[in-house]
């Protein structure tokens, strides 16, 4: 048969001898259908602007419309007197064959969608009603509309796929883990399989090395093979390879045969064989690159069901490899940071001296996926006067900024503690910060509590000064597990140094254990506030009272601490010696 468009069989003109002649040729092609009424209803299907044909109970084309001509690229005697599944048989099989037979055999009417393969290619709606000589069938190509439908649901795909490959580069701060997420964020949605490799980049920022790190298969039975693939495959690669292709040069495809052309770039070994039982029929490999370096590269592997990336999707792998590249960047660049703000932190956070008196355990545990780094401190030290100056406080903020603050603020105080009269208590030297950080012009604001023990104790007892600057309150808890919450309590540090301060004071008796503590070990974000959280700590500080002050800390951040704390926490639990 021919494929073409047919020309109007009939000019468009009314008048003359065209309608005689039309009136003729119609009342020849409706076989065995004599009759003004006939006729008629023949001329109202041939200017209807849809195609339209009539099939014999054998199958047999028995009228085509001249709509139908153009959309079957088929002219009318061609197809009148044919059979259906001869003149198309790329229909045997498919919706059009087993929804006319449906409608021929049950009488009922069937509608469907469907689409025809070269030399049509197109889509159509089909809509078949039986009638006692055949079947009549409208159809529609609706290759347009489909079209439009499929090119809205593929950006409706990538746009979900580029917002869940975000927010797995943003859940984790572990570039191992992030490259895992990775590769399962893009398999199926790009490729039956996936391998993500990350270079080592050094505390200088070099990348040096590759190491395949994430890998995931939309087969589960295919995941082994997979693993083990990627175990072998990064000593087995050659210089040639399609992977070292991509970094030294940009996004290579391998658009069929890919079994055997990867192999070729394999040494032999395990990693040929896993690759030839994986049996890709099509791949591609993308650089991860950031700020004028390359850390790693996206594998992406297609079997044979499945058609090699078009320049849509490549395009879209491409984006995706360069947002990983500059998250995993940044991911390098925060561990860098976060390393060197830690070690400034734990500088400052040394272990107390040992004291005559005085039983001192401390505790610091950063915050769990937060920037690990933040304002939390504590310190020990005597006075010249013998007496004992116990601190912790929190400097807003979770960054290198509050750690460099808090070391600033930590400072301070034990300067001016060190330096300031005998006679001056805790109260006096919060007061004496607040005028310096006034005086720096300094914006930092922090919590405190400060506390002073006295030389020695006397009858088993001590006394003990203590003042707050809106930290959370001190409590104690006896031998016996009473536990007392010291209340009492002035305006942070940094807001106005001419606020007033007075010292607290109590007596610690031999076996009382004095616990100090930053807001992170009693506030939850799902907890119910700063008051609940101190509740729960005083009821478990009651059930530990038999405890020493290691173990007590221990207890405490153990019971009391999810897996991945929101916040960092110090704490300090110091009991007087018998």
């Amino acid at each position: 048969m021919k494929h073409g468009h047919a020309s109007e069989p009939f000019p468009a003109d009314e008048g003359g001898e065209a309608r005689p002649r039309r009136d003729a040729a119609l009342a020849g092609l409706v076989a065995e259908s004599p009759g003004e009424v006939l006729l008629a209803a023949a001329r109202m299907l041939e200017e209807v602007p849809t195609a339209f044909f009539a099939l014999s109970t054998d199958w047999r084309f028995t009228y085509v419309n001249a709509h139908a001509e153009r959309v079957l690229h088929a002219s009318r005697e061609e197809l009148l007197g044919g059979n259906v599944w001869a003149l198309f048989p790329a229909a045997v099989g498919t919706d059009f064959e087993t929804s006319y037979r449906h409608a021929m055999t049950t009488g009922e009417p069937v509608r469907f969608d469907a689409h025809y393969p070269d030399p049509l290619n197109a889509w159509y709606e089909v809509r078949a009603w039986p009638t006692p000589v055949g079947l009549a069938v409208y159809f529609f190509d609706i290759t347009e509309r489909v079209e439009l439908q499929q090119r809205t649901e593929r950006s409706a795909r990538h746009a979900a796929l580029t917002a869940a490959v975000t927010a797995e580069l943003t859940r984790s701060l572990d570039p191992e883990e992030t490259a895992g997420a990775v590769a399962r964020a893009l398999v199926p949605e790009l490729a039956d399989w996936c391998i993500v490799s990350l270079a080592h980049v050094d505390e200088s920022g070099a990348a040096r090395g590759l190491r395949d790190i994430g890998w995931w298969h939309a087969d589960p039975e295919a995941r082994p093979v997979v693993e083990r693939y990627v175990r072998y495959r990064m000593p087995a690669l050659l210089d040639q390879s399609f992977l070292y292709r991509a970094l030294r040069a940009g996004p290579v495809t391998v658009p069929s045969d890919a079994t055997e052309a990867v192999q070729a770039v394999l040494a032999p070994g395990q990693a040929r064989e896993d690759l030839g039982r994986l049996a890709p029929a099509s791949a591609a490999a993308l650089p991860l690159r950031a700020r004028g370096r390359t850390l790693g590269a996206i594998s992406l592997f297609n079997g044979s069901g499945r058609p090699s990336l078009g320049p849509e999707e490549l395009a879209l792998a491409c984006e995706v490899s360069d947002r990983a590249g500059l998250a995993l960047d940044n991911l390098y660049l925060y561990g860098r940071q976060r390393r060197v703000a830690e070690e400034l932190q734990r500088s400052l956070l040394t272990d107390p001296p040992p004291l005559s008196h005085l039983d001192v355990a401390v505790r610091y545990v950063p915050a769990g996926q937060a920037a690990k780094v933040g304002g939390d401190w504590y310190d020990v030290f005597d006075r010249p006067d013998g007496s004992t100056m116990l601190m912790i406080g929190d400097v807003a903020g979770h960054d290198v900024r509050a750690a460099a603050a808090m070391g600033q603020v930590r400072s301070m105080l034990r300067g001016i503690a060190v330096t300031s009269a005998a006679a001056a208590g805790p109260a006096e030297v919060l007061h004496e910060v607040d005028r310096a950080l006034r005086a720096l012009r300094h914006d930092t604001v922090a919590t405190a509590a400060v506390v002073c023990v006295d030389e020695a104790p006397v009858d088993g007892a001590v006394a003990v000064r203590w003042s707050s600057a809106g930290h959370p309150p001190p409590m104690v808890v006896g031998p016996d597990g009473a536990v007392t919450v010291l209340r009492g309590t002035h305006l942070l540090l940094g807001i106005d140094p001419e606020t007033p301060r007075a010292d607290a004071h109590l007596t610690l008796r031999s076996g009382d254990t004095l616990l100090l503590y930053t807001d992170g070990l009693v506030e939850r974000r799902d907890g119910g506030g700063l008051r609940t959280g101190i509740g729960r700590l005083a009821a478990a500080l009651a059930d530990l009272a038999g405890l020493g002050p290691e173990d007590l800390c221990d207890r405490l951040l153990e019971g009391l601490l999810p897996g991945a704390p929101e916040d960092d926490v110090a704490v300090m639990a110091v009991r007087l010696r018998p």
